[in-house]
C-alpha cells in the first residue's frame, strides 16, 4: 500500500462513517443536532478539508455523541490528526507511527506492503 492507496483506504473509512452517521440520523427528529453533525460529515467526504475541518468536527462528535466515538474508526484519529490525538493512547500513537514508518520503507524499497495484515500483526504484539 502506497501513500495514495493509503488515502484513499481512509477516506473510504471516513465514507463509511459518514454513512453510519446519516443513518443513526434518520431515526431523529428534524432539529436534532445529530443531523447537523450527520450533514457535516457528509461535507468533509465530499471535498471539505479534511486536516483543517477534520479535528474539529471529531470533536464534537466525541463530545455531544459519545455513544457514536467507539464507531469512529481509530485509523481516521491518526490519519486526520491534530486535536484527534487528544482521543488516543500512547500506545496507540506509536502504532501507527511504526505502520506509517513500515509503509514508508516498503515504498522506498519498492515493495508492496500489505497494511492490513502488518495492522493485524501490530496488534497481536500489543
Amino acid at each position: 500500500m502506497n501513500d495514495l492507496q493509503y488515502r484513499e483506504h481512509c477516506l473510504s473509512l471516513l465514507t463509511s462513517f459518514a454513512k453510519l452517521m446519516e443513518q443513526q440520523s434518520e431515526r431523529t427528529s428534524s432539529d436534532d443536532p445529530l443531523r447537523e453533525l450527520a450533514s457535516e460529515f457528509q461535507l468533509l467526504v465530499s471535498g471539505t478539508d479534511l486536516y483543517d475541518s477534520g479535528p474539529p468536527l471529531v470533536a464534537r462528535l466525541f463530545s455531544s455523541c459519545p455513544h457514536l466515538a467507539p464507531s469512529f474508526p481509530r485509523e481516521l484519529l491518526w490519519f486526520i490528526g491534530g486535536e484527534c490525538l487528544h482521543q488516543m493512547a500512547d500506545e496507540e500513537m506509536a502504532m501507527f507511527e511504526k505502520l506509517d514508518d513500515m509503509r514508508t520503507e516498503a515504498q522506498d524499497r519498492g515493495e508492496l506492503f500489505d497494511y492490513h495484515e502488518a495492522h493485524a500483526n501490530l496488534l497481536k504484539l500489543q
